[in-house]
């Protein structure tokens, strides 16, 4: 399964590590996570590899195995970076094994890669994706490990470790001979399908005997015939670690496929191997053997997941279940309750704060600092909503606390702060338990904790994922589609030197160590980097020197770069922290410092809430990245007052009036100026700036779309209201009326008012009468107005007879002055898909009503022999009765005609075969061009079908004129040619061509030969031939 991923060939060597390698891999853009709380590293899975993870994981916490590798030096196995040198002996499996252990043991990250190891192996990317057996990778891994370590200290690493023997026996009845055999092992392989359990595998295996009897003899050796004989097989040397493998996957020989056994089968924690064994005068503690991992198999027969249970023998991970840390949050929540009495008293914990200031007076805003390093929460959020700001609170108690005259420091009082110090040593000599926590607390404690139970624990190793698990949680796996599949068992007299015990430093190789303290100190680097990054914060500070205030806004005096100062700072630093950094920026500051929110608006930048309570973080008041923040005294910006807050925002409104009728282009019909007002504006106060010698004031209610089309008046009971509580925003837009302009509103009753943005003009031109008379005018419209008012509107601009307003319509002119199909009267322009802009012509006769059809038609599809006609019809007519009515008005009788539709290339196309169908239901569309085509369609079921004949060249002319018949195409063929029948093959008659010999009406069923014979008899019969 595997080849030759194995075998060590020096071509495919990587030496990828730290950035010492042939490939550069790319650089992730954040460091990998570190270690979870179990203090253990998972296991990346490249795509199908969990069984290498698992099979990686069990060898791992295999300490002897683990010892064992490390103790081979770069004098045996070479070094990684020698491995690109010609001469080099370097043995890349056992020095990537090495590395990947050390990782796995001391690199501070949530789970390592195997990708070195594994190109080591030489697998490709096809390989890591493919899922493979466990079983036969432990077997194959170790055969390759032991080739590796051929000539090295290391070369019976896999032996000494895994090695065992079962010896076979047969046993003759008559003269006791005993015939034996034995095996090496690496693993025992037992049965899962009718056994019970390990146990019961193990002792149909090793105890019970097989007999050769009755018609089944044995051959014996000494006695030379075939005897009764016992047959059987013992363990002859138990290795110290024994591996098991668990035949869950069997064949179905009546089904004829594979399927994995799920039944329950058990296997102990220890285990007594002594009645299998050959030998057994030994003590019972020799044979007892303590399951260490599980590696578990969770699918089916073709596929599924590996993951592996592992006994942490050396106690190197933190085992702590999650109801136990519940446990230990509910009793920290009851610690919590017990002191929340003294917590909820900001007095005391003042006191106690000002207490072990050396200085006489601290700042304020450091006292609320303190009290949030102390306690864990700031004054804003536990007191501030029952005692108010934390100055007032001081200056409240003016008999404890000692305020500066400007009200900026604090100190406690002589007479309290010794109060406080006498009441502090007596409360500590009555708690000794209390000062020894804090003596243990300054103690250098172990890295991470561990748990206080004895004993190994076990985990779970899924991948990259690990967490604790218990004992009794193996029984779980005992049966299922998620069952054990290998067992791992050491002998219980192996024991661990006390020095290995929570170390995961031991025994690995003093360059190993420089090199994972090395790879720490850069991931530590990385993580700090990328922590900064994600919590660090760009702020734009303007500062109001820089500043004027007009116009109900603030703008920059100078550029807006020059204005502006960029600040980085992390999002957990505090208020005082920044407002500490802006003070240290600012060195010529003179006066108050003010930190205002701000926020550049269309009409300039608006100033809201001032920033305040130096002991929160920025995070914690809503500084987001990106915030723009003015620095100013808080009252005045250039002698002019400010006002500040969302209920002064300002506003910029486009205010419309209409001008004077434009001739060119489409254009707007409007003057645009802009005008800026605080939203707290009085629709009185906005009139009279805008409309001082009266008007009405229309808000487009469809916002600022310029297509929109829906505006309203505002009336003289809305003249109290604001800007804002009408709906007026950024971009609005206004629209003036004086009253010259009124004409153009249709007020009714007082009702809100439908006014139209897009005011333009669309032409039109009068072809009613002579070419000499063809004038046109524009007509102003918008997407709205219906086409009858434009009708009407260009007959009285033209100075035209009314009476053609009943006997006229409008048709829209095409590019290449073309007539198109008459729009309907009760359209709008919008309906009738006009841009405005375009020509209309005004021409005689009645326009289509919205369920007609204006068509166009003509007789055969060459135009030079029929001109173009056209006709309104009903949209529900029949293709029959549209073709009567085209055939009476071209002046032609008969029934030999048929409707066809025009193609692309403007020729006769598909034929309206339906004759009874409506022309809605062809969906036959308003402007179409039919074509009434000669010739009656075949019935239903039968075909019309064009016969050619290969003709010689001297009958050339008259195949041309059979051409002509059929949309005038010559059809040649001047490759081909045809051998006579009689004729042998090399005869040919060159100069071939084909002529229309007419069409043949056949049934769409019938075969080719009756097309054959329809379409030969008459040629024979014409020209004198038989077949």
């Amino acid at each position: 399964m595997f080849g030759d991923l194995f075998e060590e060939d020096f071509s495919f060597i990587s030496n990828n590590h730290y950035g010492k390698g042939k490939k550069s891999k790319p650089r992730e853009s954040e460091p990998p996570a570190p270690r979870d709380f179990t203090n253990l590293s998972g296991i990346k899975n490249q795509g199908g590899t969990c069984y290498l993870n698992s099979l990686l994981q069990t060898l791992l916490f295999t300490p002897e195995f683990r010892e064992a590798l490390f103790s081979l030096g770069p004098e045996e196995l070479g070094t990684l970076d020698d491995s690109r040198k010609p001469d080099a002996k370097v043995r890349i499996i056992p020095l990537q094994l090495q590395r990947l252990f050390a990782q796995l043991l001391l690199l501070d990250q949530q789970a390592a890669s195997t990708s070195d190891l594994t190109e080591s192996f030489g697998w490709s990317s096809h390989e890591e994706m493919r899922q493979h057996d466990v079983q036969e990778l432990n077997r194959i891994l170790f055969s390759a490990l032991e080739t590796s370590l051929v000539g090295t200290s290391g070369h019976d690493l896999i032996n000494r470790l895994y090695h065992g023997i079962v010896v076979n026996q047969i046993v003759c009845k008559e003269c006791k001979n005993v015939s034996e055999r034995q095996e090496d092992f690496l693993d025992l392989t037992v049965a899962v399908k009718g056994v019970a359990g390990l146990e019961e595998a193990l002792w149909n295996m090793y105890v019970e005997e097989e007999y050769f009897e009755n018609d089944n003899l044995y051959r014996c050796g000494a006695c030379d015939k075939l005897v009764e004989a016992s047959k059987s097989a013992k363990l002859r040397k138990l290795p110290p670690f024994l591996t098991i493998s668990l035949l869950r996957f069997n064949f179905d020989f009546e089904k004829c496929e594979r399927y994995k056994e799920t039944s329950c089968y058990t296997f102990p924690i220890q285990i007594n191997l002594k009645p299998f064994c050959e030998q057994t005068e030994m003590d019972d503690s020799e044979y007892m053997y303590e399951l260490f991992s599980v590696i578990i198999h969770k699918g089916g027969c073709y596929g599924g997941h590996y993951h592996v249970y592992i006994r942490d023998v050396d106690e190197l991970g933190n085992w702590q279940l999650q109801e136990e840390e519940d446990g230990l949050i509910e009793e920290k929540a009851l610690r919590d309750t017990e002191n929340a009495k003294e917590t909820e008293n900001p007095l005391a914990v003042l006191k106690g704060i000002l207490s072990e200031e050396e200085a006489k007076q601290i700042p304020v805003d450091q006292l609320g600092q303190k009290l949030l390093e102390k306690k864990g929460v700031s004054w804003n959020k536990k007191y501030r909503k029952q005692y108010g700001a934390l100055r007032k609170y001081l200056q409240h108690h003016p008999q404890i606390f000692q305020l500066s005259p400007d009200g900026n420091k604090v100190s406690l009082k002589e007479t309290h702060k010794l109060l406080f110090k006498l009441d502090s040593h007596g409360q500590n000599l009555q708690s000794p338990s209390q000062k020894n926590d804090v003596q243990w607390n300054c103690e250098k404690s172990p890295p991470r904790p561990r748990a206080a139970s004895a004993g190994c624990h076990w985990f779970d190793l899924n991948d990259s994922k690990v967490q604790p698990i218990k004992e009794k949680d193996i029984e779980k796996q005992f049966q299922g589609k998620e069952s054990a599949y290998m067992l791992f068992y050491r002998k219980a007299q192996l024991k661990r030197p006390p020095e290995a015990r929570g170390n995961p430093r031991y025994q690995i190789p003093e360059h190993l160590l420089n090199e994972m303290n090395a790879a720490n100190t850069e991931l530590q680097k990385k993580r700090a980097e990328c922590d900064s990054a994600n919590n660090g914060i760009d702020l734009h500070l303007h500062l109001s020197s820089c500043y004027k205030f007009h116009n109900g806004a603030l703008h920059p005096s100078l550029s807006w770069k020059e204005s502006v100062v960029d600040l980085t700072i992390d999002r957990r630093k505090t208020l005082g922290d920044l407002r500490q950094a802006v003070s240290q920026m600012l060195e010529s500051w003179e006066g108050d410092m003010v930190l205002s929110m701000a926020k550049p608006l269309p009409a300039g930048l608006h100033l809201y809430q001032v920033l305040d309570g130096d002991e929160l973080t920025l995070d914690g008041i809503g500084l987001a990245d990106g915030a723009d923040i003015f620095i100013w005294n808080g009252k005045e910006v250039g002698g002019t007052k400010v006002l500040t807050g969302p209920e002064h925002e300002p506003v910029v409104l486009n205010v419309l009036r209409l001008a004077e009728h434009n001739e060119g282009g489409k254009g707007q019909h409007f003057s645009e100026a802009q005008h800026v007002c605080s939203c707290s504006t009085s629709l009185g106060q906005l009139h009279s700036a805008l409309a001082p010698a009266g008007g009405i004031i229309l808000k487009n209610s469809s916002g600022a779309d310029p297509e929109a089309k829906n505006w309203e008046v505002f009336h003289e009971e809305d003249m109290k209201e604001t800007v804002r509580s009408v709906g007026l925003r950024d971009g609005c837009s206004v629209l003036i009326l004086d009253s010259h302009d009124q004409s153009f509103v249709d007020v009714a009753s007082g009702n809100l008012t439908a006014f139209t943005y897009d005011i333009s003009w669309l032409q039109v031109k009068n072809f009613c009468g002579g070419e000499e008379e063809q004038k046109h005018v524009k007509i102003t419209a918008t997407i709205e107005t219906v086409m009858a008012d434009i009708k009407m509107k260009a007959i009285r601009e033209l100075q035209l007879e009314e009476e053609l307003t009943k006997e006229s319509c409008l048709r829209p002119v095409s590019g290449n002055g073309k007539l198109l199909s008459p729009v309907p009267e009760d359209y709008t322009v919008k309906e009738a898909e006009l841009k405005m802009g375009s020509l209309l012509g005004l021409c005689r006769g009645k326009a289509p009503t919205s369920t007609q059809l204006f068509l166009y038609f003509m007789v055969g599809s060459d135009q030079s022999c029929s001109p173009e006609m056209e006709i309104v019809v009903e949209e529900t007519a029949s293709v029959r009765e549209c073709l009567n009515l085209m055939l009476e008005k071209s002046g032609l009788s008969g029934d030999n005609w048929h409707l066809r539709r025009i193609d692309w290339c403007y020729e006769a196309g598909e034929a309206l075969s339906q004759e009874n169908a409506t022309l809605k239901e062809l969906n036959v569309c308003r402007g179409d061009t039919l074509v009434i085509t000669e010739g009656k369609l075949p019935e239903k079921g039968f075909l019309k079908i064009p016969i050619w004949w290969l003709k010689p060249s001297s009958h050339k002319k008259h195949g041309e004129n059979a051409q002509e018949q059929v949309n005038g195409i010559t059809w040649k063929m001047e490759a081909l040619q045809v051998s006579a029948a009689a004729a042998p093959p090399e005869a040919t008659h060159p100069g071939l061509d084909l002529c229309y010999a007419g069409r043949i009406e056949i049934a769409g069923e019938a075969s080719l030969e009756d097309l054959k014979m329809q379409s030969v008899v008459p040629w024979c019969l014409c020209h004198g031939h038989w077949l």
